[in-house]
């Protein structure tokens, strides 16, 4: 049995159970109908209808069964709708590491919404290497990060530039916008992001050229702990600068340069070399290709990197599903 028969036997049951008015609507020739009638019948071995002198009543099985073929038929239809529109109606599985996540996804979600309203967008909000593991386990659909995955599997597109800034205790021997030698940096105490998170990749990336390897007094995933252990002169650290122009502002600590070391770096768009890019992904990846053109971004003195740090379900992460209105 077919969706055919379903159809066919709905379009009988619609015009009272008359063959020769459903066969004229269906395109059918009236024998074509009754055939199909019989076949359902034949397949689950009942009666539909009971024949008496011209007319066609339904049987007890055949309510029952127009019951459940009107139930299929719904469920046909909607899933129909559903599919042939999943590119403009699906869901988006979006990854982000933290600076990224608290001072971009925001906006990019947002603006995103507000194009594509019937996309469910979901969010999760990690350290790079949490991220790459979902990329490869395909938990998640593309993620943005703040270094360069260096994975086969993985495509990796730079998107945006950002800066990282050197920060120090607002007392001496440090004063705003000195330049330290390396050899001075070298033998600072250092109050460093976790293993595996973006900043603490590009960090380490950058002074592996000068041959000397850094051992933290202090890790963590907190950007709120580390710059409240640099306010009290527990040691320095480095950070985005987007992260904490507020406490450079108010002169709560200082940002000093080091001499011959650059800590410029980029923003990545990744995702899986065998991820299909449907209408739907490939809209978001042009929308963060292009937002900064676009749209004007968030300004870095009204962000507060404690809202990132207050989810009460993660120290480091979030989920954040879309709202959607009339859904």
């Amino acid at each position: 049995m077919t969706r055919k028969h379903i159809n066919i036997f709905l379009k009988v049951c619609e015009c009272n159970n008359n063959i020769t008015k459903s066969a004229k609507l269906l395109f059918m020739t009236q024998p074509a109908v009754t055939v199909a009638i019989q076949e359902i019948e034949k397949y689950y071995g009942i009666l539909l209808f009971d024949r008496l002198g011209k007319r066609l009543y339904l049987t007890e099985a055949g309510k029952e069964f127009r019951d459940y073929a009107l139930r299929i038929a719904g469920l046909f239809d909607d899933m129909e709708k559903r599919f042939h529109n999943w590119d403009n109606a699906g869901i988006l599985r979006i990854g982000a590491s933290i600076t990224i996540g608290s001072q971009f996804m925001p906006s990019y979600v947002e603006t995103f919404s507000n194009l594509t309203p019937n996309v469910d967008i979901r969010v999760i909000i990690a350290p790079t290497n949490v991220l790459k593991k979902k990329i490869i386990s395909n938990e998640i659909d593309l993620a943005l990060v703040e270094s360069n995955i260096q994975d086969t599997n993985i495509v990796v597109e730079e998107y945006m530039d950002d800066s990282m800034a050197v920060i120090t205790p607002a007392q001496k021997p440090f004063y705003p916008d000195q330049t330290m030698s390396i050899e001075d940096f070298k033998k600072q105490r250092f109050l460093l992001r976790e293993i595996g998170s973006g900043t603490r990749d590009s960090f380490e990336q950058i002074i592996k050229k000068y041959d000397f390897c850094i051992e933290p007094v202090w890790e963590g995933m907190s950007t709120t702990a580390l710059v409240n252990a640099v306010k009290k002169g527990l040691g320095i650290s480095i950070l985005p600068k987007r992260m904490i122009t507020r406490d450079l502002e108010n002169g709560n600590i200082y940002s000093i340069q080091i001499e011959n070391l650059n800590f410029s770096r980029k923003f990545y768009i990744t995702y899986h070399k065998d991820k299909r890019i449907n209408r739907m992904l490939n809209n978001f990846i042009e929308l963060v290709r292009n937002y900064e053109l676009n749209y004007p971004l968030p300004s870095s003195t009204q962000f507060n990197y404690n809202e990132i740090e207050n989810d009460p379900a993660s120290p480091y992460s979030f989920y954040h599903k879309a709202n959607k209105q009339g859904r």
